[in-house]
């Protein structure tokens, strides 16, 4: 009924389309409801318009899926090449050959000697790079905690980062109450990543303790409706934590009453970082602020992972781009394996000697420790020695899994001590500040 009411919206405000693609991201639509949905397309649009599917392997079920929604008379359909196809991504198009054979579906007078051939090419291409073992295996626990195929490797390898890959197994148990409770908004980017955050947040620091900031305004409708209406209890945890009220308003309406999203306002910080002020790079800021500038000026981190046997390298030699933590500073470093020549080019004038970071302000340190809840990164620091605070104020702030995460005070009292500097990395446990 929901795809249908859809459909019918779109044809009734008179939006001209001539292709229609319905996308489960994550792989979960089971296959009677994909052909119930595509042959209710279908009868609604008649023989003109291009029907697609796009689904993901992640649950098991992509094969009979597309199957099924061949049979409703779709025209397309999504697929993928050894070694990245499967699990996370599509099923193989020597699956889906195979899954054809014997009917009359034709998936693009593809021949199966160039396909071998192409696939044995990609997998020479792929062979230093690392692909995690979660990116191309099935998951019997997605139907019930759907996480997006895309989304789910992005967040496994942040876990990686952070020492936290352990806990996985916790989160996507957590999805299936956090989608339930918040409304099942569709589940790809962003709201896919506002899944994770509160899901991370519930296991990493107890049950609703935290509320994620992009879960918690849309729950409060700052994103639009969802879906089903947000669980109350949940909507009235989000005001009191993000300190907003719910809203009914259009969100275009709330974007355009704020400066800060305007074009204007990025413009203006384009030119004012030297940065060109195209309509790609105004979207590119505008969508991830401060690192979205710094990727556009070349300083974003490489994100790019290589070893031999897909990460399994124990024993072995790396190579290539890496950030490692020293002294809780991060810096990128290259590495090469064997005699390879890494190509350094000396700049034009000696550079000048970096700043050093000002040394932390101590007061003596306080009988209350405050110790972090999670790895991350210390993005904001709000309170200095000597400042009094309220239970529940904010000292600092730390960024981890593309969340914030408040620190604050247990109770009221004086800050004695901090422990760390901002862009600081930090560990499970840490102390990050002292008080009485």
């Amino acid at each position: 009924a929901f795809y249908e009411k859809t459909l019918r919206n779109m044809l009734d405000a008179g939006i001209e389309f001539d292709s229609l693609c319905f996308k489960d991201a994550s792989g979960t639509a089971y296959p009677n409801k994909v052909y119930e949905t595509l042959s209710m397309a279908r009868k609604l649009l008649g023989e003109e318009v291009h029907l697609r599917l796009h689904t993901h392997e992640t649950a098991g079920v992509s094969v009979a899926a597309y199957l099924a929604a061949l049979e409703a008379g779709a025209n397309g359909i999504d697929m993928a090449a050894s070694p990245v196809s499967g699990g996370t991504s599509q099923p193989d198009i020597l699956t889906m050959l195979h899954a054809t054979k014997g009917t009359n579906y034709n998936l693009g007078d593809l021949k199966l000697e160039k396909v071998l051939k192409y696939e044995e090419r990609l997998k020479e291409c792929l062979a230093e790079y690392m692909i995690p073992a979660e990116a191309t295996q099935v998951s019997p626990l997605i139907p019930f905690s759907p996480m997006p195929g895309g989304a789910l490797t992005a967040n496994t390898q942040m876990m990686r980062d952070d020492n936290s890959l352990d806990k996985f197994d916790e989160v996507i148990s957590e999805m299936k109450e956090v989608v339930e409770r918040g409304g099942f908004g569709t589940s790809v980017t962003p709201v896919s990543q506002f899944y994770w955050q509160q899901a991370y947040a519930n296991v990493m620091f107890g049950k609703w303790k935290q509320i994620a900031p992009g879960y918690g305004r849309m729950v409060l409708g700052y994103f639009g409706k969802t879906p089903v209406e947000a669980d109350a209890e949940i909507i009235a945890l989000a005001s009191e934590k993000l300190k907003l009220e719910p809203t009914a308003e259009n969100p275009l309406d709330l974007a355009d009453a704020t400066p800060e999203k305007s074009i204007a306002h990025w413009t203006k910080v384009l030119e004012e970082e030297g940065l060109e002020t195209s309509e790609e790079n105004i979207f590119i800021a505008a969508a991830c602020d401060k690192k979205g500038i710094a990727f556009l000026k070349g300083e974003g981190p490489l994100m790019i992972r290589k070893g031999k046997n897909n990460g399994n390298c124990e024993g072995e030699e790396m190579s290539g781009n890496y950030t490692v933590v020293v002294d809780g500073k991060q810096y990128s470093v290259q590495v090469a394996e064997g005699d390879a020549d890494i190509q350094i080019t000396p700049s034009a004038t000696p550079a000048a000697a970096a700043t050093p970071a000002a040394p932390v302000a101590r007061g003596g340190k306080g009988s209350i420790e405050i110790n972090s809840q999670t790895p991350g990164n210390v993005w904001k620091i709000l309170k200095a020695p000597g400042d009094s605070v309220n239970e529940g104020e904010q000292i600092m702030i730390l960024e981890a899994m593309k969340m914030e995460i408040d620190i604050v005070a247990e109770k009221a009292g004086v800050i004695k001590s901090i422990e760390v500097n901002t862009n600081d990395a930090v560990v499970d446990g840490q102390l990050l500040a002292t008080m009485e």
